[in-house]
């Protein structure tokens, strides 16, 4: 049940200063940070983040916006932290995304928008789909020795 899940704020997210207030929330949940830094990523490293998707006509913008600035780069841990994160970030296109959810309170952008403007939907953050897809995402982002093991205070009172 205790999983881990790579969050990835995007540089769009980087770049309107929300990376304090999107952490604030998954920290306020009660996930826990367990690695993370800041990294520009290259055109080599986008196509193997998103290897599932160089062949399709769009990865062109999805490599033009990850490239575009630094990104952070987390790894939390928590009671199933892939289903909970993937609730709190909400719906890949922000303006379909619940009020509440990270994309929903702090980005409007639309496919049909982002279409028009022959770019990526800018939709601030990634997190990894599922278990799996976050073992695969982990791994490829950070080493085991980058991952850190501590009690938080709230393990240490709670459990």
């Amino acid at each position: 049940m205790i999983e881990h899940t790579l969050v990835l704020i995007k540089p769009d997210g980087v770049q309107r200063a929300l990376a304090g207030r999107i952490i604030q929330r998954f920290e306020d949940v009660g996930l826990k940070m367990v690695a993370m830094r800041m990294q520009w990523v290259d055109g080599d490293f986008a196509r193997k983040h998103y290897a599932e998707h160089v062949e399709k006509p769009f990865f062109a913008g999805l490599e033009a916006m990850i490239t575009e600035g630094p990104v952070i780069a987390m790894v939390l841990e928590g009671v199933h932290a892939v289903e909970l994160v993937r609730k709190m970030v909400g719906g890949t296109e922000p303006k379909s995304s619940s009020p509440g959810t990270i994309r929903g309170d702090f980005a409007m952008h639309s496919y049909p928008y982002a279409d028009a403007k022959g770019s990526a939907i800018k939709n601030l953050i990634h997190a990894s789909g599922n278990v799996e897809e976050a073992k695969g995402e982990v791994a490829l982002w950070f080493s085991e020795d980058e991952i850190h093991t501590y009690a938080t205070v709230h393990e240490k009172h709670t459990f």
